[in-house]
């Protein structure tokens, strides 16, 4: 089982992640959304296509775009769709 935590929380969960340069992307479903915050914030991958981000709140506090996901990506990258991937210092494993 690989969890993503963060702030003393278990933000997901899943035995089925995908795994793409480095990152485990988590079914969507696996994510506990009283974690997930929107966030304007978006990026551009050439070939994965524009991701959009969540900030994470747990606790009191706050992590600005520490989750991104592709909703509409690219061909190449059709297997992260529907997923999330976490960083900025966000235990994955």
């Amino acid at each position: 089982m690989t969890e993503a935590r963060w702030n003393g929380h278990i933000i997901a969960s899943s035995d089925d992640t995908v795994v793409v340069e480095g990152n485990h992307y988590f079914p969507i479903a696996a994510v506990d959304p009283q974690f997930l915050r929107d966030s304007a914030t978006t990026s551009f991958c050439p070939w994965k296509g524009t991701a959009h981000y969540y900030t994470l709140a747990a606790g009191d506090a706050e992590n600005r775009d520490a989750a991104w996901y592709y909703p509409d990506p690219k061909e190449a990258a059709s297997h992260v769709k529907d997923r999330v991937a976490f960083w900025k210092g966000v235990e994955v494993g």
